[in-house]
C-alpha cells in the first residue's frame, strides 16, 4: 500500500520533462476489457469519419445545394484533425490523459449532432470542424493511454488490435456510408456515432482509473507551448490547403498555391527554430530527431500512411472507372485488402508481445508491402480476380505489419517522459501523410491523363473529353458508364494506363521504407510497466515495478 502511494506522488518538474514512476495498477480482467472496448470505439468512429462521408458527398452537398461544400466536407475534417494532433499530447502531460480524452470524446460527440442536425451548410462545416479536433484528440489520447497502462512490451498486442480497429473502420466507411446514404438517409452518416461515443464516455469516466495531476488551469496554461503550437498547426492548415486548391480550384502555378506552400515552409522554419531555441517545454521537441533509428521510424511511419491511403482510394477508382463497378460494390471489392489488414495487424501485435521483436515483422511487412504495391502495376483493364485479390492480399499484409513496429521503436528510443510527445508525433505524421497521399497521387493520375487527352479528343470529341481530363478526371467517374461502347473504352484504356503511373509513383515510396526499415534499431522492449510522472507540481521517485505485480491502492 505504502509503495502504491509514493508511487502516485508527483514530482515538481514541468511535463516535458518529467521524472518517471512505474507501477502496475491492479487491474482486473473485466476492467481491462471495457477499457479497451472503449478504447478502440474511440479510434473506430475517428477512422470511420474520415472515410464514411466519400461516399455519400453527393447527396451531402445536394442537400444543401452547395457545390463548393462538396470539397469541403471532407477538407474541414482533415484539416482540423492534423493540425491539432501535436497539440492533445502535450496538453495530456499537463492535465493528464484522462480529462483530455474525455474531452475529445465530448468535442467529437457534439461535432456528429451538429453534422446531424444541421440545417445550413455553414453550420454542418461547423460541425465536422469539431469533428475533426475530437477525432484528433481520440486518435492520440488512445494511443498515449495503451502507453500508461501497459508496459512496452505488451503494448505491441494492444497497438495491434487497435490497428485492426482502425483499418476495419477505414474499410467499411465508405460501404456503410453508400447503404447509408442510399437505404436511409446521409444524416445517419453521424447519428451512428452518438450512442458508440456517448456509451464510451460513460464507460471510461467510470473504468479508466489513470493518474490526474489537478494541474491549476492558469499554471498550465502558461506551460503550453502556444507560439509552437500557433506555428505547426498554420503550417499544416497552409500546405493542406495548399494542396486542396491545386488542380482544383486554383492552377498548380497560381499566386494562391504558390504563396501557401512557401509561407508554410517558412513558418515551418520559424516552428523549428521555436521548438530549438525559444521554448520551454515544445509541443515537438527535436530531441525526437537526434538518433537515426528514430528518424527511420518516422520515415517508415510516413511512407506506411501515404501508401495505405494511396491504395484504399485509388482501388475503388480503378473498380469504378475500369471494372465499372458501383461505389458501394467498389468498397466490397476492398475487403481483401482490409481483411488482409487487420488479420496481419492482429498476428503482428501477438507476436510481438510473444517475443518482444518488432524487427522482423516490420522487415517482412514492407516487403510484402513494396513487392505487393509493384504487382498492382502489373493489374488488368479486365476483371482478373486472382490478381485483383492476390495483389490486395499481399499489399495487405505488409501494411498490416508496420503499424506498431515504428511506433514501438520511437517510444522504446525517447523513454517514458517523452511517450506523449512522441506517440503524438508519429501520429501527425502519419495523418498529414495520409493528407498527402491523395494530392499527389492525384498530380501523377491527372498528369497522365493530360497525356492521354490526344486518345480522348480523336475518340470524344474536345468538350466531352475535356470532362476527363486533367482534374475533371476523377470527379466524372461515373460518366463512363453513360459512353458508347467503344468510347467508353477509350476512357477506360486512358484511367487505366494513368492509374498505373500512379502505382509506380507508390511503389517508389514502398521503397524508401523498406531501405528506411533497415535503418530501424532493434531496442528491447521492457516487460516493466512505467508511466511518466503528469502535471507540474509534487514530489517524489519513481520506482519500478514489474507488469506482472498487481499493487492496488
Amino acid at each position: 500500500m505504502t509503495m502504491a502511494k509514493e508511487t502516485a506522488q508527483r514530482s515538481t518538474t514541468a511535463p516535458s520533462q518529467a521524472q518517471t514512476t512505474t507501477g502496475a495498477p491492479g487491474r482486473s480482467l473485466l476492467q481491462t476489457s471495457i477499457v479497451m472496448s472503449c478504447l478502440c470505439a474511440g479510434t473506430f468512429v475517428a477512422a470511420l469519419d474520415a472515410t464514411i462521408v466519400t461516399t455519400s458527398l453527393p447527396s451531402i452537398a445536394g442537400h444543401f445545394h452547395s457545390a463548393s461544400g462538396y470539397t469541403w466536407i471532407g477538407s474541414a475534417y482533415i484539416l482540423a484533425n492534423t493540425a491539432s494532433v501535436p497539440l492533445w499530447g502535450k496538453l495530456s502531460d499537463i492535465w493528464g490523459r484522462k480529462p483530455l480524452l474525455l474531452c475529445g470524446n465530448a468535442i467529437f460527440f457534439a461535432g456528429s449532432l451538429i453534422c446531424s442536425v444541421a440545417n445550413t451548410m455553414a453550420l454542418f462545416l461547423f460541425g465536422r470542424v469539431m469533428q475533426g479536433l475530437g477525432s484528433a484528440a481520440l486518435m492520440t489520447l488512445v494511443n498515449i493511454c495503451v502507453c500508461d497502462l501497459f508496459s512496452l512490451r505488451d503494448r505491441g498486442l494492444y497497438f495491434g488490435l487497435l490497428s485492426v480497429d482502425w483499418a476495419l473502420a477505414s474499410g467499411i466507411g465508405p460501404i456503410l456510408g453508400g447503404v447509408l446514404s442510399e437505404k436511409a438517409t446521409w444524416r445517419w452518416c453521424f447519428w451512428i456515432n452518438l450512442p458508440i461515443t456517448g456509451l464510451a464516455f460513460l464507460l471510461l469516466w467510470l473504468a479508466l482509473k489513470l493518474d490526474n495531476p489537478h494541474t491549476p488551469i492558469w499554471d498550465g496554461l502558461k506551460a503550453v507551448d502556444w507560439i509552437g503550437s500557433l506555428f505547426v498547426i498554420g503550417s499544416s492548415i497552409m500546405l493542406l490547403l495548399a494542396l486542396d486548391f491545386g488542380g482544383v480550384t486554383h492552377p498548380w502555378d497560381s499566386a494562391t498555391v504558390i504563396c501557401l506552400i512557401i509561407f508554410s515552409i517558412v513558418v515551418l522554419g520559424l516552428f523549428a527554430l521555436n521548438e530549438w531555441k525559444l521554448a520551454k517545454y515544445p509541443v515537438i521537441p527535436l530531441t525526437l530527431f537526434q538518433h537515426r533509428s528514430g528518424i527511420a521510424a518516422f520515415v517508415v511511419c510516413f511512407c506506411h500512411g501515404f501508401i495505405f491511403m494511396g491504395e484504399a482510394y485509388y482501388l475503388p477508382l480503378y473498380f469504378q472507372a475500369v471494372l465499372g463497378a458501383s461505389p458501394i460494390m467498389s468498397g466490397v471489392y476492398l475487403l481483401a485488402f482490409v481483411i488482409a489488414c487487420t488479420f496481419s495487424g492482429a498476428f503482428t501485435g501477438l507476436f510481438i508481445q510473444k517475443t518482444g521483436q518488432y524487427i522482423p515483422p516490420m522487415w517482412l511487412g514492407l516487403g510484402l508491402l513494396t513487392l505487393g504495391v509493384g504487382l498492382l502495376i502489373n493489374l488488368e483493364a479486365t476483371a482478373n480476380w486472382g490478381k485483383i485479390i492476390g495483389f490486395q492480399i499481399i499489399s495487405g499484409t505488409g501494411i498490416g505489419m508496420n503499424f506498431e513496429g515504428p511506433l514501438l521503436a520511437l517510444q522504446a528510443i525517447v523513454g517514458v517522459k517523452n511517450t506523449a510527445t512522441a506517440t503524438a508525433t508519429i501520429g501527425f505524421v502519419r495523418t498529414m501523410s495520409t493528407a498527402i497521399s491523395v494530392v499527389i497521387g492525384g498530380v501523377v493520375f491527372q498528369n497522365q491523363m493530360v497525356k492521354e487527352s490526344t486518345k480522348l479528343v480523336q475518340s470524344l470529341g474536345g468538350e466531352l473529353a475535356g470532362q476527363f481530363g486533367g482534374a475533371n478526371a476523377t470527379a466524372n467517374v461515373q460518366l463512363i458508364g453513360t459512353l458508347p461502347s467503344d468510347q467508353r473504352e477509350v476512357v477506360r484504356q486512358a484511367v487505366f494506363a494513368s492509374l498505373r503511373t500512379t502505382w509506380i509513383m507508390y511503389v517508389a515510396f514502398a521503397g524508401v521504407s523498406l531501405v528506411a526499415g533497415f535503418f530501424v534499431g532493434a531496442h528491447h522492449l521492457s516487460e516493466e510497466h512505467e508511466v511518466a510522472v503528469l502535471g507540474l507540481h509534487g514530489q517524489g521517485q519513481g520506482i519500478v515495478i514489474s507488469d506482472r505485480i498487481c499493487i492496488r491502492q
